[in-house]
C-alpha cells in the first residue's frame, strides 16, 4: 500500500511560481514510477511530469517543458513539482500518482496515461490569474 498526500497548491498571478509537495508513505522501490497529473473539469486527467525512481530519469509534457521540474527527496520520501512562469492555462487540480506494478520495456508515452497508475493522492488546486 502507498499513501500519497499533496500540498502546496494555491492562487498565483501569471508569471509566478509554486512548489507542490507529495508526501508518500508505504513501500516504494526502484521499479516504481511517480508522476504529477492535472485535471480541469470536463477534461481527461493529463500527465505533466514523470520520474523513474530507479534511474532518476524525468520526462515532461510539452506544455510544461522548461517551466516545471519534478524531483524527489529520498530521505523524506517526498515528491515535488516546482512550477515557474505559470500561465492561466496551468490552472487545474494537480494530483500525485504512483505506479508500483513494474515498468515494461518501451513504456514511453504510456507513462503519461492516468490508467497506468495504481495509487493517487487527493489533489491540490492551482489557480493562475492573468
Amino acid at each position: 500500500q502507498v499513501q500519497l498526500v499533496e500540498s502546496g497548491g494555491g492562487s498565483v498571478q501569471a508569471g509566478g511560481s509554486l512548489r507542490l509537495s507529495c508526501a508518500a508513505s508505504g513501500y516504494t522501490n526502484s521499479r516504481h514510477l511517480m508522476a504529477w497529473f492535472r485535471q480541469v473539469p470536463g477534461k481527461e486527467r493529463e500527465g505533466v511530469a514523470v520520474l523513474y525512481l530507479g534511474t532518476g530519469i524525468t520526462s515532461y509534457a510539452d506544455s510544461v517543458k522548461g517551466r516545471f521540474t519534478i524531483s524527489r527527496d529520498v530521505a523524506e520520501n517526498t515528491l515535488y513539482l516546482q512550477m515557474n512562469s505559470l500561465k492561466p492555462e496551468d490552472t487545474a487540480m494537480y494530483y500525485c500518482a504512483s505506479r508500483t506494478l513494474g515498468i515494461p520495456s518501451n513504456f514511453g508515452a504510456r507513462a503519461f496515461s492516468a490508467r497506468e497508475y495504481n495509487y493517487w493522492g487527493q489533489g491540490t488546486q492551482v489557480t493562475v490569474s492573468s
